[in-house]
């Protein structure tokens, strides 16, 4: 009896075995449809693949877009601060070449100072409180200058040295209310003035002491006459605005326009003379 069960449980086993590599035949073979057992597996795993998949999908494109976001962050960010470098670097090379034109103006102006030996200096202090007044340059005695030596930029005559130091030297500007800054100046080469004073409201020169009977326009130019040796002659000052005569009618008023910008100033040249100032004293003792 035990080995006629034995038996069966072979034989069982065995129609199993054949029963499966049948069906695996049966599911290998290429048929155009599938039998309902196949169908119903594929479609419910069809369906549990979905069931997982989209929630997952979801969750890795949420990620996806935050570390999408968080790039995107970064880059503007970096970008950005390549714009402010490119802004930087723009307004740096504007600045270099507004300076490289103010510098080689002045350079120019060496041939109409030929008598005169140019010093080329920067602005180095200005006081915020007396700022239409005074200015310091970076050069001083060591470099030849002396108390009254006409300064210029590339727009025109701006003051003289006031007083020096062994390395810097203080310049008083035409701007200057001072009653005692005065020089000398002419216009059109006929008209013989002096500048004493300026208007703060109207930001002109007051070129005084012109001939009552003098015929002036206005746009005439205004240039140093030289006159005392102090200040090379021909140096720009400015342009006619307006004359007006004075309060005893005796002389006229000539209101000048500066050539040069007194608030904007780096560069300027300081006129060295490169001859003896005349001695105005012995002229007088010779003459008497």
């Amino acid at each position: 009896m035990p080995q006629f069960f034995l038996n069966k449980r072979l034989i069982i086993l065995l129609v199993s075995i054949i029963i499966l590599v049948a069906l695996i035949g049966f599911s290998l073979k290429e048929r155009e449809k599938l039998s309902w057992a196949e169908q119903f597996v594929k479609d419910t795993a069809s369906w549990a693949q979905t069931i997982v998949s989209r929630p997952a999908s979801y969750v890795a494109g949420f990620f996806e877009n935050v570390k999408d976001l968080q790039n995107t962050y970064e880059e503007n960010k970096e970008l950005k601060g390549r714009l402010d470098q490119l802004a930087m670097l723009e307004a740096d090379v504007q600045r270099l070449k507004d300076e490289n034109e103010k510098l080689q103006t002045i350079l120019d102006k060496k041939g109409d100072l030929s008598k005169y030996e140019p010093i080329q200096a920067t602005v180095i202090a200005r006081n915020p409180d007396r700022w239409e007044e005074t200015l310091i340059i970076n050069k001083g005695e060591k470099d030849g200058l002396k108390k009254d030596m006409a300064v210029i930029t590339a727009g025109g005559l701006i003051g003289k040295v006031k007083n020096t130091s062994n390395l810097s030297a203080s310049v008083q500007l035409l701007s200057s209310t001072d009653p005692a800054n005065r020089i000398s100046a002419v216009i059109n080469e006929k008209i013989y003035g002096t500048i004493e004073g300026y208007d703060t409201k109207k930001k002109l020169l007051l070129l005084k002491r012109i001939p009552y009977d003098a015929k002036i326009k206005k746009g005439e130019i205004v240039t140093t006459s030289g006159l005392g040796g102090v200040f090379p002659s021909g140096l720009p000052v400015g342009v006619v605005e307006e004359v007006v005569p004075d309060e005893f009618g005796l002389n006229q008023t000539a209101y000048v326009k500066p050539g040069a910008d007194f608030y904007d100033i780096e560069h300027v040249m300081v006129a060295k003379l490169s001859m003896e100032k005349p001695d105005l004293d012995k002229l007088e003792e010779e003459e008497e």
